[in-house]
């Protein structure tokens, strides 16, 4: 049986189980309509959680994608201007709380990785510009990729690839898995991820958005950018599905 075969056949008997079996809302654990017809339920998520996603509606931060309280003059939030993030920009869709926190939950620690193609579509309603050579996803290290059976950000990547037809490529990689960035403090974030990542070659000369699910202080990204510039990529650009306030 080919790998494609195979592949097609375990999609089709998920999708079978989805319409025989009961589901719930990831978000607030209310039954879901049975057929994903997009009237009462927008995949795993129900239409009234799906709507109250907290999207950011107002400026950021150039750097770090945090909401704007116009607290400076410029496009940097007091945290950034000492030392921005070294990307052109960096966006996020929405803020990491309530509805959307509990969406990404479900994402990265309770297998729903279908939701790839609806939160790729929020990056493609915020990107900035399309000005891109290559998509990259920040990297996991493997162990912990085997684990979870996937990376996240990857998935996000992929799917945002084949809504905007700029390729996904693997241009970088994690050497050392570290302590989870979520358990640490602020300061400690940039410390745990310093020198972390490493660029292939083949970024050399390319413009490059760096996707990921979750910016909170913005250092992975910022370690993830220090990778590719050194090897000579020529534009880097950063953006998440959330932002942590």
């Amino acid at each position: 049986m080919s790998a494609v075969f195979a592949n097609a056949l375990s999609n089709l008997g998920r999708e079978a189980l989805r319409i025989v079996l009961p589901s719930w809302c990831v978000a607030c654990r209310s039954e879901l309509p049975l057929l994903n017809n997009g009237i009462g339920r927008s995949g795993p998520v129900c239409a009234s959680c799906w709507s109250s996603l907290p999207k950011i509606n107002v400026p950021t931060c150039r750097s770090c994608a945090m909401p704007w309280k116009g607290e400076t003059d410029g496009d940097l939030c007091f945290d950034c201007m000492p030392d921005p993030l070294p990307v052109d920009w960096c966006d996020a869709w929405g803020r990491y709380s309530g509805t959307l926190e509990r969406v990404l939950h479900a994402l990265k620690f309770e297998r729903h990785d279908f939701l790839d193609d609806q939160l790729a579509a929020l990056l493609d309603e915020t990107l900035r510009d399309r000005d891109f050579d290559a998509i990259v996803p920040v990297p996991m290290h493997w162990l912990r990729a085997r684990r979870r059976g996937y990376n996240q950000a990857e998935l996000i990547a992929r799917a945002l690839s084949k809504r905007i037809a700029i390729p996904t490529e693997l241009l970088l990689r994690k050497k050392h898995g570290g302590v989870p960035q979520s358990t640490l403090a602020r300061d400690a974030r940039a410390r745990n991820v310093r020198g972390a990542f490493v660029a292939s070659r083949r970024a050399k000369g390319k413009r490059i958005l760096i996707v990921d699910d979750i910016c909170t202080t913005g250092e992975t990204l910022r370690a993830c950018a220090r990778a590719l510039l050194r090897e000579e990529a020529s534009r880097v650009c950063a953006i998440a599905i959330a932002k942590a306030t």
